[in-house]
């Protein structure tokens, strides 16, 4: 192989390289915060009398949503209790596997509406 074709191969190589990245998707959002952001939104959101109600299902399950603890961007621990039992149950899961039904409802009286509770990840010190 003459070194003129040599050449002429990284150079074409550096080319292919280059229009790869300028192709590439840019960076997925962070999931995590954003499935946060708008729970905490939709409760911000709730005049006093209201709730935010917040149903994770899964085999069967229904848990009635009462904290995220979110240990890292990228997974989920949802504590709340079911429909059958009303016992605490904690799910741990790929934030990109969640699926949540929200709805506002009027809070029972007497009593003070219930809010959820939310745990993000701590910033990493460097």
């Amino acid at each position: 192989m003459a070194l003129s074709d040599l050449t002429k191969q990284f150079a074409e190589q550096a080319i292919r390289n280059v229009a790869t990245k300028a192709a590439a998707p840019p960076p997925a959002d962070n999931l995590g915060a954003t499935i946060l952001g708008q729970v905490q939104a939709m409760q911000r959101a709730l005049k006093e009398d209201e709730e935010l109600v917040v149903l994770w299902q899964a085999g069967g399950v229904v848990l009635r949503v009462l904290e995220f603890f979110l240990p890292s961007w990228q997974v989920a621990v949802v504590t709340g209790t079911d429909n059958d039992s009303k016992s605490l149950t904690r799910v741990v899961s790929p934030v990109e596997s969640l699926q949540l039904v929200c709805r506002v409802v009027k809070a029972p009286q007497p009593g003070k509406p219930n809010r959820i509770g939310f745990v993000a990840p701590k910033p990493k010190a460097e």
